[in-house]
Order: C-alpha cells, then structure tokens, then sequence
C-alpha cells in the first residue's frame, strides 16, 4: 500500500487487520556481555604481526664537513625501538673533544671585583677622552666642535621672513580665519 492509500482509508478494516497482526512489539533478549582481550580480537589487526620486531636501515648522503655515505639501522616492534648501527655525524651523539688542561677543573676563576677602586690620574684621563665629558659642569658651555647638534643649529643659515600680502590688515570681522592664517605663517617661519 502506498502513503496516499493508507493516508486516505486510515478508517478501513485494512489497516486493522494490519494493526492486529503485528500487535505489540516484543522486546529482542540483548546478548551477554562479555570481555574481549586484545589477542582475539579481529579489529586491532593480526598482533602477532605488530609484535614481530622489524629492521629498518635509512641511508644518508654526506656533507662537506662530514663526507662519506650514512647508516642509521633501528630495530622497531609494537612496544620498543632499538638503534643497533648509527654512524658518526648522524644526530645525537657528539664526538668528545678531550680537554684541553686537566688542570683547569680544579682552578676557580678570579672573581671580578664590584666594589670602587681608587683611580689614579691617567686612568681617569683615559676614561675621560669624550669630548662631552671634558666639561667641568653640567651648565657650563662646550666648545663649538663638541656637539654636533649644536654646531649644526649656529652654522644654519637665517631665514629672512617672507613678506606678507600686498599688506593688508587682518581683519575683525566674525568668523574671519585670518587669525588662523597668521598662526600658519608664524609655524612656517
């Protein structure tokens, strides 16, 4: 019966009988439960396999620094993995340079000293060579050569001031913006 029949004769005897035969639905018994370990289990894959320990050898080429064809073999399985051949120049391990004093270990370093030592003339005069700190005080004036920024600001040429307009006068009207205007000029200048 399609959707539109059952939809349109929902009073019928058709659809009781239906109903009737059916009845109530039973519940299905659910299965016990059990444990599965891992060894029988078909979904992890074949275990015996992953357990089986495998070879790998990787090559490498050389370097400039270290010349010559590299060999690194591991032994991998499931649970472990084992370096059985790994040749110099290939990570970790570094060659140990031998030191080259034993007698170094047993000797501390001086320590330096932090604490103020009397200074005499000529190395206060060698500590004292900048042009900036031969002044003798804070506010006293250097020479001309002495601060670049300075010499700069007195050797600048004196801008001569830029005439105004046919001399017209400001004007006092509201809302004038020759005020404005007057602040520009002095900003240039």
């Amino acid at each position: 019966m399609g959707f539109f029949d059952r939809l349109l004769n929902s009073g019928s005897s058709d659809s009781d009988r239906t109903r009737e035969a059916t009845g109530p639905k039973q519940a299905k018994p659910k299965p016990e439960a059990y444990y599965l370990d891992s060894d029988s289990s078909s979904t992890l894959g074949n275990r015996d396999y992953m357990r089986e320990a495998k070879t790998i050898r990787r090559t490498f080429p050389g370097t400039l620094d270290n010349p010559g064809g590299k060999e690194l073999v591991t032994e991998v399985d499931a649970l472990d993995l084992k370096v059985d051949k790994r040749s110099d120049g290939l990570g970790d391990r570094k060659a140990e340079k031998p030191m080259e004093s034993l007698i170094k270990d047993g000797i501390p370093k001086p320590v330096k000293k932090t604490f103020a030592e009397t200074m005499t003339k000529t190395e206060l005069d060698q500590k004292l060579k900048g042009s900036a700190l031969k002044a003798s005080g804070v506010n006293t004036p250097s020479a001309p050569d002495s601060a670049p920024v300075a010499r700069k600001e007195e050797l600048k040429p004196q801008e001569e001031p830029v005439p105004t307009r046919g001399g017209a006068a400001p004007s006092s009207k509201p809302g004038s913006i020759d005020p404005f205007r007057a602040m520009v000029r002095d900003l240039n200048n």
